[in-house]
């Protein structure tokens, strides 16, 4: 097996191991949004609650530290892009998840 295949499959267990994470965790912040905002009158006023936003904030920097700590990336330079596609999927995975348990009116 060849050095090149080697470095492949590191990369590629990496990029499989961040994007399932910030997956994991956007659908985990959005429950807890829900939960946390499950009891509001309205929709608009669970939409609106800030602290629904904070919790996925503290979703998104939890995996910064988890990645700096576990040196997932080791000796590679973790950059903007890494930063933003992070931040991109954990939101989005927290903003379709939580706008699916609003519109159908679960309950935690």
């Amino acid at each position: 097996m060849s050095t090149e295949s080697i470095s492949d499959r590191r990369e590629h267990i990496r990029s499989i191991s961040v994007t399932s994470l910030a997956a994991l965790l956007g659908v985990a912040a959005a429950l807890a949004s829900m939960s946390i905002t499950g009891d509001a009158a309205t929709l608009d006023a669970a939409a609106s609650d800030l602290r629904a936003l904070m919790l996925v904030a503290g979703a998104i920097l939890a995996q910064f530290i988890l990645f700096d700590f576990t040196s997932i990336y080791g000796e590679d330079e973790f950059g903007a892009k890494h930063y933003l596609f992070i931040v991109f999927m954990t939101f989005s995975f927290w903003f379709v998840t939580w706008g699916i348990l609003l519109t159908t009116g679960a309950t935690l």
